[in-house]
């Protein structure tokens, strides 16, 4: 989010306007309501149906709008089977007031999935209730006992919800020793040093704080955000070690994450070079994005430098929001996309043994991204014909002409690009993939097949708007195939990366539930097949080395795949 330094007006001494690189005023051509496709309008491939379904939630970032920061950012959500029903129950971040005066807002909320498209709020019931300003969470079982805990990260303290695995949770924050009091926003689980227990990783933005506000304008001289190099205060992301008797210890500083500093929104977990060790990337708003590659020795080292991985292909460090890990071209490396501000493109990195080159002009994303803010992305077979889709969710961060809402200047429409294989995408008409165009200022977006049909839907949340949660429609063009990757417990092993043969043709995915920004997806591998049948094979990486395969399955199921229970990989 590396908008412009905005012009301030300051309070008290005078503060030096900071400089930076600015977005114009206006993108070329923009125009309201406008697609980027030329083609005709085509079918929707999504039907908005928060509502029917009683998934009604009104974010609230403020009770009066004050232009401080933090206003900017909020909106993480996730997926997860808390009472192990098996449907995927949704879990949504609220905010509130940071002001000592601000009034009291509703709490984040849970939503339990009855079936049928149908959820009942169960927030007071579960025990969630809860008043931070919140920002992301993660979804993990990092106690093992089979059931999925939460993870929030807030402005303050972040929060640790166990799952009691009656229906309630409990909030064992303090004795998990996890309660950093920083700005965080994405986080993910994920084990990083092999002892088959769940770590725990949280990046955290600008060290805020309302005695550092300051006052900016936009460009054309009204009163508006300050982007974070107003306020100069980068932050150091936060390593938890699990110890597997229910407490973390912080060894960020041991494990070399106090070597670099940044102002962190998006993460991706994921083995990047293919040792068997899952490393972590973060990206970070107009400072170098940093690539922590695991060393096995229980620390880590920034390459993202040398990597090509820390700047774009013009050497410029961008917004960085929205991070997904991806292999977009199935040669079995985890490629990133990021989303980035408004007069930058999105970014496509496309990694070959821990070594990434920006692609992004030649994947037919660039132009469609220029005139948008991204945040919330995801990467998906929506239509099951074999290729890679990409949501993406916009919305701005400062004020810009033109406006597509006289009611909130900072809303924009969504996108939905479709996968043409060979690492090239098209936009999607009705722009974002609904007949009618939503336009809002969108956050974090997570994916998950929550009606189980075998497609994938999305849920996403608006900045000081409500939520959508979009049922997929779209024609289908082929079969599918759903994995669960799992221990021998039953819980999901992030990280886990599977290959599968199937029509002649080589499919792979991540299990990445920490994507997007500040939230988690489906844990549930989705892989839409084509014209096969059947999948011959599907060969699982775990986190550690071990590699097993599995197989044959028929289409149009769902599996698990139980770690050590499978055959030996044959390389």
């Amino acid at each position: 989010m590396k908008r412009s330094a905005r012009r301030l007006r300051t309070r008290g001494a005078a503060l030096a306007l900071l400089a930076a690189c600015s977005p114009p005023p206006s993108a070329p051509g923009a125009t309201p309501n406008a697609a980027s496709p030329a083609s005709a309008i085509g079918p929707a491939w999504f039907e908005e149906v928060s509502r029917p379904s009683g998934v009604l939630f009104e974010h609230v970032r403020t009770t009066k709008q004050r232009f401080w920061f933090p206003e900017t950012i909020t909106g993480g959500l996730g997926w997860l089977d808390y009472d192990r029903d098996g449907r995927m129950d949704l879990f949504v971040v609220q905010a509130g007031d940071l002001a000592p005066e601000g009034k009291a807002v509703p709490s984040d909320r849970l939503f339990h999935n009855l079936g049928g498209g149908r959820f009942e709020d169960v927030t007071e019931k579960a025990g969630l209730v809860e008043s931070a300003y919140g920002m992301g969470c993660a979804v993990g079982d990092y106690d093992g006992d089979g059931d999925p805990d939460l993870f929030v990260t807030n402005i303050g303290p972040d929060v640790l919800w166990r799952n009691d695995g009656n229906g309630g949770f409990t909030d064992v924050t303090k004795a998990a020793r996890v309660g950093c009091p920083g700005w965080g926003t994405s986080c993910g689980f994920f084990d990083y040093d092999g002892d088959l227990d769940l770590d725990l990783f949280v990046v955290n933005y600008v060290r805020w704080t309302p005695e550092i506000e300051i006052d900016c304008t936009s460009s054309y001289g009204e009163r508006d955000y300050c982007a974070p190099v107003n306020y100069n205060r980068p932050s150091q992301s936060v390593l938890y070690r699990n110890e597997g008797d229910g407490r973390f210890t912080d060894v960020s500083e041991s494990a070399g994450l106090s070597t670099a500093f940044g102002n962190g929104l998006g993460l991706a977990l994921a083995d990047f070079d293919r040792d068997g060790w899952l490393d972590a990337y973060v990206s970070n708003d107009g400072m170098p994005n940093q690539l922590w590659m695991n060393q096995r020795n229980g620390r880590f080292a920034d390459k993202a430098v040398l990597a090509g991985a820390a700047v774009n292909r013009n050497g410029a460090a961008e917004a960085s929001m929205g991070t997904v890990p991806a292999d977009l071209n199935a040669d079995g490396f985890v490629d990133l996309f990021i989303t980035n501000l408004r007069g930058e493109t999105n970014t496509v990195y496309l990694n070959r043994n821990g070594a990434f080159t920006d692609k992004t002009p030649q994947t037919g994303l660039a132009m469609a991204s220029l005139q948008y803010t991204g945040f919330g992305d995801g990467f998906a077979d929506f239509d099951q014909d074999g290729e890679l889709d990409l949501y993406v969710a916009n919305g701005r961060v400062g004020y810009w002409k033109p406006v597509f809402r006289e009611d909130d200047v900072y809303a924009e429409p969504n996108q939905l690009f479709r996968g043409l294989g060979g690492l090239k995408w098209e936009e999607v008409t009705p722009q974002g993939g609904t007949k009618e165009l939503l336009v809002g200022n969108s956050r974090g977006a997570a994916f998950c097949d929550y009606d189980d049909d075998g497609d994938v839907d999305v849920a996403y949340s608006d900045n000081q708007g409500t939520l959508k949660l979009l049922r997929n429609v779209a024609a289908k063009r082929g079969s599918w195939i759903e994995l669960r990757l799992v221990d021998a417990k039953g819980s999901d092993v992030p990280g886990a990366f599977v290959e599968l043969d199937a029509g002649g043709k080589r499919f792979t995915r991540l299990l990445a539930p920490c994507s997007s920004i500040c939230s988690s997806n489906d844990p549930r591998v989705h892989v839409g097949l084509g014209v096969a049948t059947k999948v011959d094979v599907a060969r699982v990486a775990w986190p550690g080395g071990k590699r097993e395969e599995f197989g044959p399955f028929e289409a149009g199921k769902l599996f698990v795949l139980v770690r050590g229970s499978g055959r030996p990989a044959v390389k």
